[in-house]
């Protein structure tokens, strides 16, 4: 590197700057800030550029209005969910018989038990087919013999975890489902 009495220049390897005195040979004497003389070769030293020169570096593509722009502009706003919201359900199956058939005329006790059951599984293997997380099965208070069923269908699969649903919207009437997305069913 050409350098000449007077640059201002930085050393390398060490935290120190100062401006060049004297040049001889290979070896610079520099004063630094402090007024110390060092002596260092021309490879342990860089000219220190002007601060002037450093900023227009840093700007040469971009305009500083445009990187001010940038910087200003709105960020967008999350929507939130309301924690009730997030905890709702999100599949409703409605086992009483009316909703199941147009009418109830000739069937037994056990062929409308049966009929709910087997709504109730098609309906959880639905759910689990489409990854769904959440079911409320509401099967109403009655005797509770369709409540209890519905408890050891549910047992039967290792995925799924089930309770009273929702007082306030169900009753005692209704239980939710809620289905693990990443184990086997049985």
């Amino acid at each position: 590197m050409d350098f000449n009495v007077g640059d201002r220049v930085l050393v390398i390897d060490e935290d120190f700057s100062g401006i060049i005195k004297i040049i001889k040979d290979n070896v610079i004497t520099i004063e630094t800030n402090d007024g110390f003389l060092l002596d260092y070769r021309s490879n342990e030293l860089i000219k220190k550029k002007s601060d002037n020169s450093i900023k227009s570096a840093l700007f040469t593509n971009t305009s500083i209005k445009t990187v001010i722009s940038e910087k200003e502009t709105p960020k967008r706003k999350q929507q939130k969910t309301k924690a009730k919201e997030r905890y709702e359900p999100t599949m409703e199956v409605d086992l009483h018989i009316n909703q199941l058939v147009n009418s109830s005329k000739g069937m037994s006790n056990h062929d409308i038990l049966t009929l709910q059951l087997d709504t109730a599984k098609r309906q959880l293997e639905f759910a689990m087919s489409k990854r769904i997380q959440k079911i409320v099965f509401i099967h109403g208070v009655g005797e509770g013999v369709l409540k209890v069923e519905l408890e050891y269908l549910f047992a039967r699969y290792n995925n799924v975890k089930f309770y009273d649903g929702n007082y306030q919207k169900y009753g005692v009437g209704a239980t939710e489902v809620y289905i693990y997305q990443n184990v086997e069913p049985n």
